[in-house]
């Protein structure tokens, strides 16, 4: 009853009203309104049924929210420009939501997480938000909900949040028509989804990670910021458990019957790192089937994770993962002995191997490239990077499994087969680069800037990086300091260059990683923004201090501030230095005429530059001609041949064989060598070349073991190759053979994977079978290592009736020979638990690839060996066949031990290599070199007899003279100057002082 009226008393009268749109024109216009009370309008373009009369928002579909609106305002917007100029109104404006459902599966249910409220009681007065929002832990618990769809709502926060504005809403696909004389194809891989192996739980079970998801784990950027804990609970794990090839050597449930090569070295990886990332003892295991560390020095670091670091091997392929109490997992398995084993682990890392791009099938068929049988491109041993389509080039895991460095290689291989293809062309589209004017900063104030890197947790896990750069804002001259996750990153150095252009910062110090590595990057920054490269210095706080004192936070932090503080001392007393231009020697010396180096030689002549191949024996070839064949089953020889046909009938190459080199001198681009004949007879030959590339090979190890060389039938690979090749009767006629692997390599006094000799074996006991399907063949074996498509060699064999049986070092087969001349092997089988005793008619030793003793030579170039003779690259993954010293290159067994398809491409890319320094016109040097006062030289000599690289001379003017073209900037002679007559610029005396003066100032 309206008329009886009540009275309320409040502080605060809220009044809330409803809206509605007054539609009483639409009936009269011929517009029907719906049973939502709204008008009748076409979804998609918004048009009523009146041409050029468009509606939206509330009047279209009711009371809605103000996101809709905005909606649909932009469409009624996008309607009447497209009906303004006469477009369709429909084209191209259905909505396709394009999205990934997640498999949900087994997924718990989850409830939302309550937000907290303000209580009743302190409503009434104010207007205060009620909900109060969520704390960190809550958001993170809530978010955590969510199923990951896929859809994007257009909330614009990506492009907020991107500093490089990458994000862009709409773009549009846009077909471009490209003309190229050449494509390399490196699509890459994915890693293997394991949720076909039921029996791990990955799905079902937040602490069974992929290895690529552990990756995250530990990363600074990751989602626990580099804190190792687990996903569940967020507690850090005291047990870890590894599970190799999964995704991997498995015909059963995954189809993937070949190695991913990468995984064993990955995985000790992740548990070394595990580590040390935890703050108490962790137990990390790995659970394998045959331990596959064929790579450079990857047997030392195997060794070391095992003996120094304490991470458990254990050689067992795990079936099942069993969800234990606590968000634990248990494992069940055997050990080699039979003995069956159960352990609790807090996580389970799922160690995935590589799959083929999903997309490489419709590229191929578009490119006409052919794939084997595993999916990945089709390739010869002898042309590695070469797809079955001239022209058409390939690089990377597309060619099959492998890891950073043989990618890198082939990288850089694949680019020197398109160089080649386009060598005429080479040139004729390059644009040069346009530098900004060099600032002259003569006689002004030191104004530094400093960058302090996190380096993800390299740096920022151990020191306390932000008080490394509060404490750089007191030092002296320091204009500006700022810390950043990577200093390196794209965006940083952009906001770098900014940075000296607005705070007119004349000097730049960058406290990070090695300038071995990164220096050049930062000089590049530097000098786009105007500034003389060389007025930059680095304070290395990561290898010097985090890496070093990982343990002790404190004191790294302490000595960041010191490396710091010393930086920025010298970097207050550098100058700018000047480069001079030096014509390039646009020809190439290749020493050693194996496989690799006339690759190599044949290479940089096809290119278009004179080459010379140096080879010190009578014949070219090396330890290719013993070989029969590839593992692919490829004839070594007619391949040979016709390599050593066209190197010897190449018009730039001039080869000289029984050869020498005498001596070297020079710099990158200007080389000069002297070469002589081996046996002395003949006159010197005088060399001028660019580059120089060392493929100076290796050759099988003699054993003095298993008594080799006191029965004939006891013979090492490269010899069964030979007696098979020249049909040797024992071979056919043999009833039983026994191959011993690893003899002279995995050892202290060869500590390394001779990488070819497990193929090698495969190779040969699939032969012997052949011949003589009633063969009983042996192989006696540590590690099984037929890494990549080769595994298919062991399948092979298996199937074919070929034994493997395993040993350890601690129980070595033992060799005899009996009374009646017969071999007698005797070896402990791990089955039966008890030694066994075979006769065989022949004993194939599975010997190390050592390099050719070439200690003058090396000596002569100052190149740098490891303790086992091979070469050492200037970087493993960067630069994987470039030395320290520009302009000298690497390929073959020189470096490693390797198989001839990958020697192949490995001098493919030292030709890319050497290519880009031939194939310029003139190079810059100079800059950091020593350079003499002539008040205070004495003519003592000390220095010209001092330099290695022969760069003092005595000068017309009466003393010593410096050629700033040949100096390398070592020091040596500044050093021995008896007068101190001699500066280095860039290390001179007082900048040196300067910082030893602040290592000992207290911070």
């Amino acid at each position: 009853d309206e008329t009886d009226l009540s009275t309320l008393e409040g502080d605060t009268v809220i009044v809330a009203i409803g809206q509605a749109a007054d539609l009483s024109f639409a009936e009269k216009c011929g517009i029907q309104v719906n049973q939502k009370g709204g008008l009748e309008v076409d979804p998609i373009t918004l048009e009523t049924p009146l041409p050029g009369v468009f509606a939206g928002g509330d009047v279209f579909y009711g009371p809605k929210s103000v996101v809709e609106a905005v909606e649909s305002g932009k469409e009624a917007c996008e309607s009447i420009h497209r009906y303004l100029n006469g477009l369709d109104l429909r084209d191209g404006r259905e909505k396709e939501w394009l999205y990934e459902k997640p498999d949900i599966e087994g997924e718990a249910h989850r409830p939302r997480v309550p937000m907290s409220t303000l209580p009743l009681e302190d409503r009434s007065g104010n207007f205060n938000e009620v909900a109060l929002g969520f704390g960190e832990d809550e958001a993170k618990n809530e978010a955590e909900r969510c199923l990951k769809c896929g859809i994007c709502s257009e909330c614009y926060q990506c492009v907020e949040a991107c500093l490089a504005e990458a994000v862009d809403h709409e773009m549009q696909p846009v077909e471009k028509t490209v003309d190229v004389g050449a494509i390399v194809l490196a699509p890459g891989f994915e890693a293997f989804d394991p949720t076909v192996y039921d029996t791990y739980h990955y799905s079902a079970h937040p602490n069974v990670v992929t290895s690529m998801e552990f990756e995250r784990v530990l990363s600074a950027s990751g989602p626990f910021e580099g804190h190792l804990v687990r996903p569940s609970d967020h507690t850090e794990p005291k047990k870890i458990a590894w599970l190799q090839c999964v995704g991997s050597r498995d015909v059963n449930r995954c189809d993937h019957a070949y190695c991913s090569a990468v995984c064993c070295m990955y995985s000790i990886k992740e548990a070394v790192i595990a580590k040390e990332h935890s703050p108490h003892e962790l137990d990390t295991a790995i659970f394998y089937m045959d331990m596959r560390t064929y790579g450079k020095d990857f047997e030392k670091y195997y060794n070391r994770a095992r003996d120094e670091s304490g991470v458990r091997f254990i050689r067992s392929r795990i079936h099942s993962v069993d969800p234990a109490d606590g968000d634990n997992l248990t494992l069940s398995y055997a050990t080699e002995s039979g003995e069956v084993k159960e352990e609790t682990f807090d996580m389970v890392v799922l160690s995935v191997g590589l799959a083929p791009n999903k997309d490489i099938i419709q590229l191929s068929e578009k490119l006409g490239v052919e794939l084997n049988k595993h999916q990945y491109a089709e390739t010869t041993s002898f042309e590695p990077v070469s797809t079955s389509r001239d022209g058409v080039y390939l690089c990377g895991v597309f060619q099959g499994p492998k890891d950073i460095p043989q990618s890198v290689m082939e990288a850089s291989a694949a680019a020197a087969d398109a160089g080649q293809a386009l060598s005429e062309a080479r040139g004729t589209m390059t644009r040069t680069k346009e530098l900004p004017f060099e600032k002259d900063f003569t006689g002004d104030e030191p104004r530094i800037g400093v960058f302090v890197c996190n380096c993800g947790i390299n740096i920022g896990g151990v020191a306390d990086v932000p008080a490394v750069r509060d404490y750089a804002k007191t030092l002296p001259h320091v204009v500006h300091v700022e810390d950043n996750l990577f200093t390196c990153s794209q965006d940083t150095q952009d906001k770098m260059k900014e940075v000296i252009n607005e705070m007119v910062i004349n000097r730049v110090v960058v406290a990070s990683c090695s300038p071995r590595t990164h220096e050049p990057l930062f000089q590049e920054t530097i000098r786009d923004a105007g500034l003389n490269k060389f007025l930059f210095e680095m304070a290395n706080i990561r290898d010097q201090n985090t890496w070093v004192h990982m343990n002790d936070p404190e004191k790294a932090t302490e000595k960041a501030k010191d490396l710091v503080r010393m930086a920025v001392a010298k970097a207050a007393l550098i100058e700018p230095l000047q480069q001079i231009s030096l014509g390039v020697n646009r020809s190439a010396l290749v020493i050693g005429g194996g496989v690799a180096g006339m690759e190599a030689a044949l290479g940089v002549a096809n290119q278009g530059c004179q080459t010379y191949l140096v080879e010190k024996t009578g014949e070219l070839g090396g330890v290719a001609r013993r070989l029969r064949s590839t593992w692919k089953g490829e004839k070594v020889a007619p391949y040979l041949d016709k390599l050593i046909q066209k190197v010897q009938n190449h018009p730039l190459l001039n080869v000289y064989m029984e050869t020498r080199v005498k001596n070297t001198s020079g710099i990158i681009g200007n080389f000069n060598t002297t070469i002589e004949p081996v046996n002395g007879d003949g006159s010197p030959v005088e060399i001028a070349h660019g580059a120089t590339i060392m493929a100076t090979g290796g050759q099988e190890y003699r054993p003095q073991q298993y008594l080799y060389g006191e029965h004939p039938d006891i013979l090492t690979h490269l010899e069964l190759d030979e007696a098979t090749t020249n049909g040797d009767p024992r071979i056919s006629k043999g009833n039983t053979a026994v191959f011993i692997q690893c003899v002279g390599s995995r050892i202290p006094e060869r500590p390394y994977c001779s990488r070819t000799c497990c193929t090698h074996t495969l190779e040969n006991a699939l032969t012997l079978k052949k011949m003589n399907p009633d063969m009983s063949i042996y192989v006696l074996y540590r590690d099984l290592r037929s890494y990549g498509f080769r595994e298919d060699l062991y399948r092979e064999a298996r199937i074919n009736g070929v034994t493997f049986m395993r040993y350890d070092l601690e129980d070595l087969p033992e060799v005899s020979i009996n009374d009646q001349k017969e071999i007698s092997l005797t070896v402990v089988d791990r089955v039966l638990g008890r030694p066994i005793q075979i006769l065989p008619d022949l004993l194939i030793l599975a010997t190390a690839i050592v390099p050719n003793a070439n200690k003058e030579l090396f000596e002569l170039f100052k190149v740098p060996v490891n303790d086992e003779g091979f070469l050492i690259e200037a970087h493993m993954k960067l630069k994987p066949v470039d030395f320290a010293s520009e302009g000298l290159f690497m390929a073959g067994l020189a470096h490693y031990p390797k198989p001839i398809d990958e020697s192949i491409a490995q001098a493919k890319a030292a030709v890319a290599r050497s290519m880009t320094i031939l194939g310029k016109e003139t190079i810059l040097v100079g800059g950091i070199v020593a350079e003499v006062s002539p008040e205070k030289c004495a003519v003592c000599l000390t220095c010209v007899r001092t330099c290695p690289y022969g760069a003092p001379r005595i000068g017309d003017e009466g003393h010593a003279v410096i050629d700033p073209a040949e100096c390398r900037g070592c020091g040596a002679c500044v050093a021995e100057c008896p007068g101190k007559a001699i500066t280095l610029k860039h290390f001179t005396d007082d900048q040196i002082m300067a910082k030893e003066d602040a290592l000992f100032l207290s911070a």
